[in-house]
């Protein structure tokens, strides 16, 4: 007996050949199985479809067990971690092409970013890692993501401003909540017990597209004082000085050049230090027997004068040389 199926069906069977991920073909499955016409000429495709979708859900089980287990694996490398997450085509990849040199796929259409997918922001004279991360409202990403979020020293909310921005703010911090991150708050207090407070800001992205103006205020009059807030259009290249300073900001670390006696100093690689390290931290950063023997330093910069002897207590700034002494 013949199977007569309709149009749809074989529509639905276009989208099974296409289909990557073991779930968008199970799904694909499951229209084919409700299109198709019940009669003794569909039985043996019937049970057909029935095999692999039992093999399928398997295949997937297993991918989604192995993705708790290890998830995604991200190094951090320069002066710091910013983690650009959002919904979809709210041009995070964009916003990661145009201040790196990573090649992100970029496209008009959603979910063009399956994986994270890092960068090298230079600001200055340092370095900073950008990683442009698949849109946080599937649950499995959030699993893949939970752990790299969980330890970036800076997340940037990224939302689209030609589009109703505060629910998108809303449903990322939803995702990020349901990953157990929370934004950190002013005095550094952990809101939730067992939860990971991350450093966060707002990047207001297309800033150039109609209707931005007005919702940069609706972003404004929700978020001020809870969050930073920085318009920016990653396409046309509008803002993006501002949101490397921005960034640098957020991430509340200075540079710090250090000095031999007698030598010049070398200012093309700067030590890296929280915002608010003293003369003794610095010198532990370098190594721990320069904290022990350590006597003093010549600082030059946030002294009262240049070259002025520091103690060992002594809050470093932003550009400031050190020359140690032990």
């Amino acid at each position: 007996m013949p199977a007569n199926l309709p149009p749809q069906y074989h529509e639905a069977e276009k989208r099974y050949r296409l289909a990557k991920e073991p779930d968008e073909k199970i799904a694909a499955l499951h229209t084919m199985l409700a299109i198709m016409p019940k009669h003794k000429g569909t039985d043996k495709l019937h049970a057909d479809l029935r095999r692999k979708i039992a093999k399928l859900t398997q295949e997937a089980e297993r991918k989604q067990a192995t993705a708790r287990r290890t998830g995604f694996d991200i190094r951090p490398e320069g002066a710091g971690q910013v983690m650009l997450v959002g919904p979809a085509n709210v041009g995070k990849s964009q916003l990661l092409a145009s201040v790196t040199e990573a090649l992100p796929e970029i496209a008009d259409y959603p979910f063009t970013t399956q994986i994270p997918i890092p960068g090298m922001m230079r600001y200055e004279d340092i370095q900073v890692q950008l990683v442009d991360t698949p849109p946080i409202g599937h649950k499995e990403v959030r699993v893949l993501l939970a752990n790299p979020l969980r330890s970036a020293d800076l997340i940037a909310i990224v939302v689209d401003l030609s589009q109703e921005p505060v629910t998108q703010v809303e449903a990322t911090l939803q995702g990020l909540g349901e990953a157990r991150i929370e934004p950190l708050a002013e005095d550094g207090s952990q809101a939730t017990p067992g939860s990971y407070p991350r450093k966060m800001f707002i990047v207001g992205n297309k800033s150039d597209l109609p209707d931005s103006g007005q919702n940069l205020r609706l972003l404004a009059a929700r978020y001020t004082g809870v969050f930073p807030i920085l318009a920016i259009s990653a396409k046309e290249g509008q803002g993006l000085d501002e949101f490397r300073r921005a960034v640098f900001h957020e991430l509340s670390i200075i540079r710090v050049y250090t000095k031999t006696p007698g030598d010049k100093v070398d200012m093309s690689d700067p030590m890296i230090l929280e915002k608010g390290s003293t003369v003794e931290e610095a010198a532990e950063s370098l190594h721990k027997d320069f904290r022990e023997n350590l006597k003093y330093a010549v600082v030059w910069g946030s002294g009262k004068y240049d070259g002025q002897r520091g103690s060992k207590t002594h809050t470093l700034q932003d550009g400031d040389i050190i020359e140690f002494r032990i």
